[in-house]
C-alpha cells in the first residue's frame, strides 16, 4: 500500500512532542537571523561630528575653552535652511597656529563677518560628539579605540563613514540585501540537490565565521566583504529552517508554525534592543549577537534530515527509519500496513515551468506584477522604517523595543482574520494603515512625541501584517507546477527592495529628515489599493491549472444561476 508523507504524519503525529522539540529549535534560528536583517539600526547609528583642524586643540588648551566655546568659536555653523552639512563636513581654512589668534573670537581678527571666511572639506579626520545616557556631550578621536556610551555602535566613527563617505554606510546595508537576493534565488536548488540538513549546516558555519570575521576586519572593504558574505547564507539558513518546520508538521499546522516561525523573529528584535544597549561598542555587539551561531552546529544530532526530501531521492527506508523516530517520540506508532511513502505532488502529468508563465496569460500576469510590487513594498516600509527610526528617535533602543513588541498583536491578528474576513482586505488595510501612519508621522509637531511613537507603531504593525499575509496569499494565486517559481521570483522582489532602502532613507533625510516618510506612504498607499485587485483566496482550493488560476476571480453567480434556471425548467409539468 502505498501512503502519502501526510498520511503517515496523521499517524505519527503532526504536532506533538517532536514537533514542538523542533519548532523550539528551528526558531531560534529566526530569532539569531534579526541582528542580520535589521542590526543597522544600531550600527548604522552616526553621532554629531565635526572637522577636525590641525591646532585648535592646542588653542583650546591655552585659552582654557570648554567643548561648547570651542565649537562655537572654531566651528562654522549651519548651512542655508540650518542644514547640518555645513557644520559637519567644513571646516575654516584657517591657520590655527598662528599666535595672533585671541582667545575671544579668535577668528574676528581675520574677518569681522565670519560667512565670508573661506571654507574646505575635513583634511584631518573628525571629532565626533556623542551623549552618554546622563545626556553629556563630550568628543572623541577617530583615532581612538573608546569605548562610548549609547550610541557609538557604527564603524562609521572608526572608518569616518560620513560626509563624502556616508554613501559608504548606505553600501554596507545593502551589500547584506545583495547577498540575501543571490542566497534565497539559489538555496532552493541546493537545498533540494544535497539535502536540508547538510545545507543548513553549512550556511549555519559559514554565517558564524563570517560574522566574527566581520568584528575583527580591520578594514572598510573586509568589512563589507564579510558582510556580503553573511548575506548570501543567514537568509538561506532562515529559509531551510522555515522550510524544515513546516515539512515536519502535519497539514493542518503548517500555516500557524509559518506564522509563529516569523514571529520568533520578533523576539530577536527585542532582545537586540536589550543586547545593543549593553554592548554599545561596535565590535563587542557584532561578536554577542553571532557566536551563539556556533552553537546551532549542534542540531547535526539534534534535527534529522527532511522525510520528504528523502522520499524525492528514493530514500524511503532511511525515511521510514525517520517516520518511525517520529511516532516513537510523539508516544504513537505507525501501522504495519505503512510500508511505502510517496509525495503528495508524484500524482500526476509532471510540466517545466518558466519564467513566461508568470506573465502569458493576463490573469496571471496580474497576479505577478502585483505580488512582486507588494513583496518591494512590504521590505522597502519594513527596513525603512526601522532605519529611520534609528535616525530621527529621541530614545533608540526605547522606540525600538516598543515598535518591536506590536509585531505580536501584528501576528495575531493574522490568524484571526485570514480564515474569517478573509486574505485580501485585512492585507489591503494593512498596507494602507502603513502608508497613512507614514504620512501622518511626518507632520507630527516635535513636542507630541509619544503621538508620534502611537503612530509608527501603528504602521509597523500594519507592514508587518502585510509582509507576514504576502507570505500566505503568494503561493495560493499560483497553479500547482509553477506555484515554487512564483513564489521565488516575486519575492526576491523583498530583497531588490533592501537593497535600495538605505539609499533611499540615508540620502533623503539629507533633504528633509521626514522626506522618506513620504515616500513611503505613496508606495504603501499603492500597495494597499493594488491588492484589492487580486482574487479572494479564503475557502478556496489551490489552483492545479493555468486555467483555474485564470478563472479565480470570476463570478460564480451567473453559473449558479444557470444551474437554478435549468432545475426550474425541468421542474415545469409537460403538457
Amino acid at each position: 500500500m502505498t501512503t502519502t508523507v501526510d498520511d503517515a504524519l496523521e499517524h505519527g503525529g503532526e504536532f506533538h512532542f517532536f514537533q514542538k522539540q523542533m519548532f523550539f529549535l528551528l526558531s531560534l534560528l529566526s530569532v539569531a537571523f534579526t541582528p542580520i536583517y535589521v542590526g543597522i539600526v544600531f550600527l548604522g547609528f552616526t553621532p554629531d561630528h565635526h572637522c577636525q583642524s590641525p591646532g585648535v586643540a592646542e588653542l583650546s588648551l591655552r585659552c582654557g575653552w570648554s567643548p561648547a566655546e570651542e565649537l562655537n568659536y572654531t566651528v562654522p555653523g549651519p548651512g542655508p535652511g540650518g542644514e547640518a552639512s555645513a557644520r559637519q563636513c567644513r571646516r575654516y581654512e584657517v591657520d590655527w597656529n598662528q599666535s595672533t589668534l585671541s582667545c575671544v573670537d579668535p577668528l574676528a581678527s581675520l574677518d569681522t563677518n565670519r560667512s565670508r571666511l573661506p571654507l574646505g572639506p575635513c583634511r584631518d579626520g573628525w571629532f565626533y560628539v556623542q551623549q552618554n545616557p546622563n545626556g553629556i556631550s563630550f568628543p572623541f578621536s577617530p583615532n581612538l579605540e573608546h569605548i562610548c556610551p549609547a550610541g557609538t555602535h557604527l564603524p562609521c566613527w572608526q572608518f569616518n563613514l560620513v560626509c563624502a563617505n556616508s554613501w559608504m554606510l548606505d553600501l554596507f546595508q545593502s551589500s547584506v540585501n545583495v547577498g540575501f537576493f543571490i542566497g534565497s534565488m539559489s538555496i532552493g536548488y541546493i537545498a533540494d540537490r544535497f539535502g536540508r540538513k547538510l545545507c543548513l549546516l553549512t550556511t549555519i558555519l559559514i554565517n558564524a565565521a563570517s560574522g566574527v570575521l566581520m568584528a575583527i576586519s580591520p578594514t572598510y572593504t573586509w568589512m563589507l566583504i564579510f558582510r556580503l558574505i553573511q548575506g548570501l547564507v543567514s537568509k538561506a539558513s532562515w529559509l531551510i529552517g522555515f522550510i524544515l518546520i513546516t515539512e515536519f508538521v502535519g497539514r493542518s499546522y503548517r500555516r500557524t508554525v509559518g506564522i509563529f516561525y516569523q514571529a520568533a523573529f520578533t523576539v530577536g528584535l527585542l532582545m537586540l534592543a536589550g543586547v545593543a544597549y549593553a554592548l554599545p561598542h561596535w565590535r563587542w555587539l557584532q561578536f554577542t549577537v553571532t557566536l551563539p551561531n556556533f552553537c546551532f552546529l549542534l542540531y547535526y544530532w539534534c534535527i534529522p534530515e527532511s522525510p520528504r526530501w528523502l522520499i524525492s531521492q528514493n530514500k524511503n527506508a532511511e525515511a521510514m527509519r525517520i517516520f518511525k523516530h517520529i511516532a516513537k517520540k510523539n508516544g504513537k506508532s505507525l501501522p504495519a500496513s505503512l510500508q511505502r511513502l510517496r509525495l503528495e505532488e508524484e500524482t500526476g502529468k509532471k510540466l517545466n515551468p518558466s519564467f513566461l508563465d508568470l506573465v502569458r496569460t493576463p490573469q496571471i500576469r496580474k497576479h505577478t506584477l502585483i505580488l512582486m510590487y507588494n513583496w518591494f513594498t512590504s521590505s522597502v516600509l519594513y527596513q525603512g522604517l526601522i532605519m529611520h527610526m534609528g535616525l530621527a528617535g529621541d530614545n533608540i533602543y526605547l522606540e525600538f523595543f516598543y515598535s518591536a513588541l506590536v509585531e505580536f498583536p501584528a501576528a495575531f491578528m493574522v490568524i484571526l482574520t485570514i480564515d474569517r474576513i478573509g486574505r485580501r482586505y485585512p492585507w489591503a488595510a494593512s498596507n494602507i494603515v502603513a502608508g497613512a501612519a507614514c504620512l501622518a508621522s511626518g507632520f507630527i509637531p516635535g513636542d507630541l512625541q509619544w503621538l508620534r511613537i502611537i503612530v509608527s507603531c501603528l504602521g509597523r504593525m500594519g507592514i508587518t501584517m502585510a509582509y507576514e499575509i504576502v507570505c500566505l496569499v503568494n503561493a495560493e494565486l499560483y497553479p500547482t507546477f509553477i506555484r515554487n517559481l512564483g513564489v521565488h521570483v516575486c519575492s526576491s522582489m523583498c530583497d531588490i527592495g533592501g537593497i535600495i532602502t538605505p539609499f533611499l532613507v540615508y540620502r533623503l533625510t539629507n533633504i528633509w529628515l521626514e522626506l522618506p516618510l513620504m515616500v513611503f506612504a505613496v508606495v504603501g498607499l499603492v500597495a494597499g489599493g493594488l491588492v484589492l485587485l487580486l482574487p479572494e483566496t479564503k475557502g478556496k482550493a489551490l489552483p492545479e491549472t493555468i486555467e483555474e488560476a485564470e478563472n479565480m476571480q470570476r463570478p460564480r453567480k451567473n453559473k449558479e444561476k444557470m444551474i437554478y434556471l435549468q432545475v426550474q425548467k425541468l421542474d415545469i409539468p409537460l403538457n
